[in-house]
C-alpha cells in the first residue's frame, strides 16, 4: 500500500524564489514542489504539497492528516516561532513529524531560535536550501517505511 505524506508550507514561501533570494535561493515553490512530486514519485509515495499564508488553515491541514497521511514535513516559516495552535495540533498527529526549513533558524536572528514546531516534531532539517526538500522526503521514508 501506497504511503502518503504531506508537504505543507507555511506563511511566504508562496514568495520563494522572490522573497531574500541571498537567504533563500531563487527556486520558485512551484519548482521546489515539482522537484519533490517527481521525487516522490520515484519513491513510490503519494505527495500532497499545499501552502498557505494562514495559520488556521495550516492547522485544519495537520488535523486532516489525521488517518489521511503517513507522515507531514512542514516548513511552517515565521508560525514556526509564534504558534502554538500549530504545535498543538502536531500533538494530536500520530504519524511521522518532520519540520522543515530553508534558512537554519538557529544561526539567524534571535526571535527566530524557538520553535515550537520543533517540540512536537520528530525531526528537524534545516539549512540545507531547497534541497532540504528532497532529503526531507528521503528522510521521512526511512522513518515510516
Amino acid at each position: 500500500m501506497s504511503k502518503t505524506i504531506f508537504l505543507l508550507n507555511g506563511p511566504n514561501l508562496n514568495l520563494l524564489g522572490f522573497r531574500e533570494p541571498e537567504i533563500y535561493g531563487h527556486e520558485t515553490l512551484a519548482d521546489v514542489e515539482a522537484r519533490c512530486m517527481e521525487h516522490a514519485e520515484m519513491l513510490g509515495v503519494t505527495l500532497e504539497c499545499r501552502q498557505s499564508n494562514h495559520e488556521g488553515v495550516l492547522v485544519d491541514w495537520i488535523q486532516e492528516a489525521r488517518g489521511k497521511a503517513d507522515a507531514i514535513i512542514l516548513n511552517a516559516g515565521a508560525y514556526t516561532h509564534t504558534s502554538i495552535a500549530i504545535h498543538d495540533a502536531l500533538k494530536a498527529y500520530d504519524g511521522y513529524k518532520m519540520e522543515l526549513h530553508i534558512s537554519d533558524p538557529k544561526q539567524r536572528e534571535a526571535f527566530r531560535h524557538i520553535s515550537y514546531v520543533e517540540l512536537a516534531s520528530d525531526g528537524l532539517i534545516a539549512g540545507k536550501g531547497v534541497d532540504g526538500y528532497i532529503l526531507a522526503l528521503d528522510t521521512v521514508m526511512e522513518k515510516i517505511a
